[in-house]
């Protein structure tokens, strides 16, 4: 079976409310969708969402990365030989890692279509059920507290404390939401980059001082200062996170050397698919550091890309897929079952998705 025919569309999807962070406010998700068609009738399919702010991937630069560059190394070649696949993928352009995640997802869903399998058996099948945290946007302290009351009420048991801006206002933001729900659900805490290394001791160290229980703390400091980064794992009794310091293997590798942090966060946005993701676990298992599977602000199609990874891996021990719960509407027919805080991964060939609405093809 081979690779004839490329089709890029754009897909918009509202949110319930708007999303924010540290370093951005969105209302609506904007992605592309790639559709990959072969000489038998199967179509694969993928998603990439454009977060100029973290992956330097606009709309206009991942549609012409796949149309100018991806597609031309890949038309024509036989799903029979995945690893020629993923190597003209890689070498076709260089980072765009967004447009190569969407290609490379739309690769595996063929790969299972074509053997029968659903993609997260093929590459380990450790369960078919994961559990997914929600996350709480940056606002004042009392509308945050009000959408975790929120949260907790869908059953949510597990949220992700969006913080970054401010530190002291940070503190009262999460007091207001560890008030609010109490010891019942488990708290993670997400600054986005927005604290110095000195800064982020400094309110860690106040947030124990309170004994607010907090399972651990995602990139605290820039995406660069992987110094500063390990300053903080150092000085803090709290678990410590990678994610925007995390693209690439090497990234990994350079990570886990230096004992720079206690956990990974993959995401197949920054790291430009499973294909690559699956070296971060392995590296990570070598480590003997446990990993979480994570999404940009991405609809119900990649978000079960990931959802598929999380459910192959034992080194995946955290889940942070909560795009369908933040999003208004759902476009995707078939796929996983996202349930709130549940997911139940699809049994389907490939990676189960049927049809999506609501695309607008640039072709």
């Amino acid at each position: 079976m081979k690779i004839t025919n490329f089709r890029i569309a754009e897909l918009q999807v509202p949110l319930k409310k708007p999303f924010k962070t540290a370093l951005r406010s969105v209302e609506y998700i904007d992605d592309v969708v790639v559709e990959i068609h072969t000489d038998e009738g199967l179509v694969g399919y993928g998603e990439a969402a454009p977060t100029v702010v973290i992956t330097g991937d606009s709309k206009g630069g991942i549609t012409a990365a796949i149309r100018d560059h991806v597609a031309p190394a890949l038309i024509g070649l036989s799903l029979d030989a995945p690893e020629t696949i993923f190597g003209r993928l890689d070498g076709a352009i260089l980072k765009n890692t967004s447009a190569k995640a969407a290609v490379d997802m739309a690769i595996y869903d063929l790969i299972g279509q074509s053997l029968g399998v659903p993609v997260y058996k093929l590459l380990g099948g450790f369960r078919d059920t994961l559990e997914t945290d929600l996350t709480i946007s940056l606002n004042q302290p009392g509308e945050m507290a009000v959408d975790a009351i929120e949260a907790v009420e869908r059953g949510y048991k597990t949220l992700k404390i969006k913080l970054g801006k401010d530190p002291q206002l940070d503190l009262k933001r999460l007091m207001a939401v560890a008030d609010a729900v109490g010891e019942q659900v488990s708290l993670r805490l997400d600054a986005n980059q927005g604290w110095t290394a000195k800064e982020a001791v400094r309110i860690l160290g106040k947030i124990q001082d309170q004994g607010i229980a907090i399972e651990f703390v995602e990139q605290p400091v820039a995406a660069h200062d992987f110094e500063g980064l390990k300053y903080v794992t150092d000085n803090t009794e709290l678990a410590i996170m990678a994610d925007e310091s995390l693209f690439s293997p090497a990234d990994a590798l350079k990570l886990l050397q230096v004992r720079a942090v206690d956990l990974l966060n993959i995401k197949l946005m920054k790291c430009g698919g499973i294909n690559q993701a699956l070296k971060i676990c392995m590296l990570a298992e070598l480590y003997g550091v446990e990993c979480m599977v994570g999404c940009m602000l991405e609809s119900k199609l990649s978000v079960n890309a990931a959802a598929h990874l999380a459910a192959a891996k034992s080194v995946v021990r955290y889940v942070d897929l909560d795009g369908p719960g933040l999003s208004l509407t759902d476009p995707v027919d078939g796929g996983s079952a996202f349930d709130e805080a549940r997911i139940l991964i699809s049994q389907s060939p490939g990676l189960g998705v049927k049809a999506v609405e609501g695309l607008h093809y640039l072709d």
